[in-house]
């Protein structure tokens, strides 16, 4: 009925939804530095304040929240849904080849530029959703909120804003992540941790390690210095460690000793699997050198025994554990620093729904504690989980389907979105998961065509949802959406 139209519609504004999407990121919105009424920079503001005119230039009502979030109602109707976007980027290099980072460019059916796959295009791709619906006069029963946001990226202190003034809407959805609909984010455990002891003088001892920059990295670089040991045993060792690890060593001599590197490769903390942690690798070999008895070295000992190499599941920790929904836990032992006094470091954890603070953190905290380490205090962000069964969901489904032409169905996924934290929220597109958009790298960028095909799955959503009819199960309450969650 609709959707000829809709289809139509979107077809004749691709060069003006190109067009939009340029201008927005022209804006360099990168965190900046805090002035008044600009909570995260200049940058981020301007990106509000365009915005905020494209929204009304379309027919929304439009409320700036003190340049947190900016939003636009699509009618005074009782909320139904929200959608929420962001216009802040992550920082960019000058490696770039394509195009420079704000200068974007459309080449072979793509559109370049920092925030053209994250956010920025995927809210345009909402925007011109709900402009179609209006200036086709299609009717909604209810009322649709598009919510953009400046600060996902450093931690969504402006969703925290936000929520503050306004509830959640009964339904909720981010296009900031993939189709068909990530339904299950699992929890998250990022903690430090620390160890004190006495130097130790006592040759061949470790004189420093350090590897891993973020806790949510697989370290792809790691070192350690040593002095007591001799060249041909830590080349043997180093061999043996290379063989069977597959990374990469290289021993350098120094005038107190030797620097041993090690390179590995990098990924992201929720998939520890796709990398090789360069810092475990380095624990193994040192736990194979014939080192001097200490403290400090028996902590040395113990993380490479609580951290074996490529032991992704936390077996080590004794926090192995899965479920058929959200699949199994990770661990990533991030960042590692060593010195004769003391040790410190950083794990990542990402956890199945059957996960909590009982049998994940606590039993970290005990078995580092025996070992003389000690974890920080404070408890997991818990896993989200909005019901596949539910209308929503099934709803965003079927939308997916009716463009796609292949059946969806519903993800788990071990990092987090812009819609964590929201009883009934989801992340629905815009992108799939096989092609690699280089979100936050170089040269960024949105196929055109999976632009076009977002916005007008999501009008078909929205005008499903916001009339509240599901096809499937013939009834029109959102009532039931609660009864199942």
């Amino acid at each position: 009925m609709y959707k000829e139209r809709i289809d139509q519609y979107i077809d004749e504004h691709k060069e003006e939804m190109i067009r939009d999407l340029k201008m927005l990121v022209k804006i360099d919105s990168q965190k900046g530095e805090t002035r008044p009424g600009m909570p995260f920079g200049e940058g981020p503001a301007k990106a509000m304040s365009a915005a905020e005119e494209l929204m009304k230039g379309y027919g929304l009502k439009t409320r700036n929240y003190e340049n947190y979030v900016v939003t636009g109602d699509f009618n005074g109707k009782e909320k139904q849904l929200d959608i929420l976007a962001h216009l802040d980027v992550v920082p960019a290099s000058e490696d770039w080849a394509v195009t420079q980072p704000f200068e974007p460019l459309v080449k072979d059916g793509r559109i370049y530029g920092r925030g053209t796959a994250d956010d920025k295009g995927p809210a345009v791709a909402a925007l011109y959703a709900l402009r179609a619906i209006k200036e086709l006069q299609i009717p909604l029963k209810k009322n649709v909120r598009l919510i953009l946001g400046a600060d996902e990226e450093c931690g969504s202190s402006d969703l925290e804003y936000y929520y503050k003034k306004e509830r959640e809407a009964p339904m909720s959805f981010t296009p900031d992540a993939d189709f068909p609909v990530i339904n299950i984010e699992k929890g998250r455990l990022a903690k430090q941790f620390k160890a004190s002891f006495e130097t130790c003088k006592a040759l061949p001892r470790i004189l420093q390690i350090e590897g891993g920059s973020k806790a949510n990295v697989v370290p792809q670089s790691a070192f350690a210095v040593v002095e007591g040991v001799e060249l041909p045993v830590l080349q043997e060792a180093a061999a043996k460690a290379e063989a069977e690890w597959k990374a990469s060593f290289t021993i350098l001599p120094e005038e107190t000793g030797a620097r041993i590197r090690v390179r590995g490769s990098a990924a992201h903390a929720s998939t520890p699997e796709m990398g090789n942690n360069a810092v475990t690798v380095l624990l193994q070999m040192l736990k194979q050198l014939p080192l001097a008895k200490s403290d400090g070295h028996d902590k040395v000992i113990a993380l490479a025994e609580l951290f074996p190499h490529n032991d992704f599941g936390g077996k080590g920790l004794d926090i192995a554990m899965e479920d058929d929904i959200s699949g199994e836990l990770t661990i990533n032992l991030g960042i590692l620093k060593y010195s004769p006094e003391r040790l410190q470091g950083e794990i990542d954890s990402r956890t199945p729904i059957c996960a909590d603070d009982e049998n994940v953190t606590e039993v970290i905290r005990v078995k580092m504690k025996d070992k003389g380490i000690y974890l920080e205090e404070g408890n997991m962000i818990p896993p989200h989980h909005v019901p596949e069964e539910t209308v929503f969901v099934r709803a965003l489904l079927e939308s997916y389907e009716r463009y796609m032409g292949i059946r969806g169905k519903a993800m788990a996924i071990g990092g987090g979105t812009y819609v964590h934290e929201l009883k009934r929220g989801v992340a629905f597109g815009c992108m799939v998961p096989e092609v690699d958009n280089h979100m936050h790298g170089d040269d960024e960028f949105m196929e055109l065509e999976m632009l076009f095909t977002s916005s007008k799955i999501f009008a078909d959503a929205i005008i499903k949802l916001c009339n509240m009819y599901d096809t499937r199960v013939k009834r029109s309450c959102v009532s039931c959406l609660h009864e199942k969650a």
